[in-house]
C-alpha cells in the first residue's frame, strides 16, 4: 500500500508535566495521535500530529446510531531501552473483525502497523520501564459521515491514541456473578469490541459497586447458567490443580492476553480445560474446598486476581494459596512482555 505517513511534531513534548506516580490509567495522554480518514471508498490521508481535539459535527452518525470499535494494546521498554508491542497481529485481526461486524470498512494490515511504528518511535519516551508500566496504545475508529440516517456510515475516522499506564486493579477484585443482566447475547456482537458493549455493562456494574464489588463475572444471557467473562477480563478458575475457562464464543471476547496465558500454562505443565463451566459447579467446588483460585485476564488488567464472589446473595471467600497459579502465569506473561526471558512463540514485536 502506497500511503506516506505525514508527520507533524508537536513543539515541546507535555511529558515533564506529568507525575508518573500519581494518575488513574486513562487519564494521561502522550504528545500525539494517528489519524485516517476513509473518504469515497478509501482509507486516505493518514497522519500524526499533536495530540488535540477533533472537530465533528453533532449528526455525525456514531452519536446516533453506535458504529464504534476500538483495541487495547500495551507498548513496553526493555532494560535496554527497546519499545516492545506484544501480539499486536492478534489485536489487528480482531479489530478488522470487529470492523465486518459492525459493517464497518476494514483497516489496511500494512498500514496498520507502520502508524503503530512511527507513532511509537515518536513517543518512546513516554514508555516507562518501572514495574507494572508500559504505555497503553489506544486504535479505534468511528461512523462520520453528517447525515442522520439509519444505515452505515460512508465514511469513517481511524485514530491511534496512546496513554501511560498504570495497574488497572490494584490488589485483588471482588465480583459479583450476573443472574439478571447480560453482555452478550447469541448471534449479536460480544465478540467485538464495539464500544457499546461496554455501555451496556456500565449500570448493573454501577449496582453491583454499590454492593462493594469492583466487577461483575457475567452468565449467558439464556439462563444464566454458565460463566462466561468479566467487564473487562477473560476469566479463569482453578478448580484443584486444573485450570478451567470458558471457550470463546460469539458471546465472548477472543482475549489476546486469555490465549496467551492458556499457552504459557500448558508450557508450564499446567492442566488447561477449554470448556463451559456452570455456576452451581464453582459454588459447590468452593464448599468443597476444591476451588483454589479465580482470575481475570487482559490487556489493562493483565492478570487480576479474585478474592471473592457473590450469587444470589451468598457470598463465597477464596482460600490464599502458597502455590499461586495467577502470580505465576503473570510473572511469565510480563518477562515475555518486557523481553526478560525467552519468547518461544515469537509474540514480541520489536518497534
Amino acid at each position: 500500500m502506497d500511503l506516506d505517513i505525514q508527520i507533524s511534531r508537536a513543539s515541546k513534548s507535555k511529558i515533564d508535566q506529568v507525575d508518573f506516580g500519581n494518575f488513574s490509567f486513562g487519564s494521561v495522554f502522550t504528545d500525539h495521535m494517528f489519524e485516517c480518514d476513509y473518504v469515497d471508498g478509501r482509507w486516505q490521508n493518514p497522519k500524526i500530529a499533536p495530540y488535540q481535539s477533533i472537530s465533528i459535527e453533532p449528526s455525525a452518525s456514531v452519536f446516533h446510531y453506535g458504529q464504534a470499535i476500538f483495541e487495547g494494546m500495551k507498548a513496553y521498554k526493555d532494560s535496554n531501552d527497546e519499545v516492545w508491542l506484544f501480539r499486536p497481529k492478534e489485536n489487528v485481526a480482531r479489530f478488522n473483525k470487529s470492523s465486518v461486524r459492525l459493517a464497518i470498512p476494514e483497516f489496511p494490515e500494512e498500514l496498520f502497523f507502520d502508524a503503530l511504528k512511527k507513532l511509537l518511535t515518536l513517543e518512546k519516551d513516554w514508555v516507562k520501564k518501572d514495574e507494572g508500566s508500559a504505555l497503553y496504545v489506544r486504535p479505534f475508529v468511528i461512523g462520520n459521515e453528517f447525515a442522520i440516517q439509519a444505515s452505515p456510515s460512508k465514511n469513517y475516522k481511524f485514530m491511534i491514541i496512546c496513554a501511560p499506564a498504570t495497574p488497572y486493579y490494584v490488589g485483588k477484585v471482588k465480583v459479583l456473578v450476573a443472574d439478571k443482566f447480560s453482555r452478550a447475547a447469541s448471534g449479536g456482537v460480544g465478540y467485538a469490541k464495539a464500544a457499546g458493549n461496554y455501555a451496556g455493562q456500565f449500570y448493573p456494574t454501577n449496582l453491583a459497586k454499590e454492593k462493594g464489588f469492583q466487577q461483575i463475572i457475567w452468565t449467558d444471557s439464556n439462563e444464566h447458567k454458565y460463566l462466561e467473562e468479566a467487564g473487562t477480563m477473560n476469566v479463569f478458575f482453578r478448580i484443584g490443580d486444573k485450570l478451567v475457562t470458558a471457550p470463546v464464543t460469539d458471546t465472548i471476547l477472543d482475549g489476546v492476553t486469555r490465549k496467551s496465558i492458556i499457552q504459557i500454562a500448558k508450557d508450564l505443565g499446567i492442566d488447561v480445560d477449554v470448556r463451559r463451566i456452570t455456576v452451581d459447579e464453582i459454588k459447590e467446588a468452593s464448599r468443597n474446598n476444591e476451588l483454589k483460585e479465580i482470575f481475570g485476564t487482559g490487556t489493562a488488567a493483565v492478570v487480576s486476581e479474585i478474592s471473592e464472589f457473590e450469587h444470589k446473595d451468598e457470598l463465597f471467600v477464596l482460600p490464599e494459596v502458597d502455590d499461586s497459579y495467577a502470580k505465576k502465569l503473570k510473572e511469565r506473561l510480563v518477562s515475555i512482555q518486557t523481553n526478560k526471558c525467552e519468547d518461544p512463540h515469537s509474540w514480541r514485536y520489536k518497534i
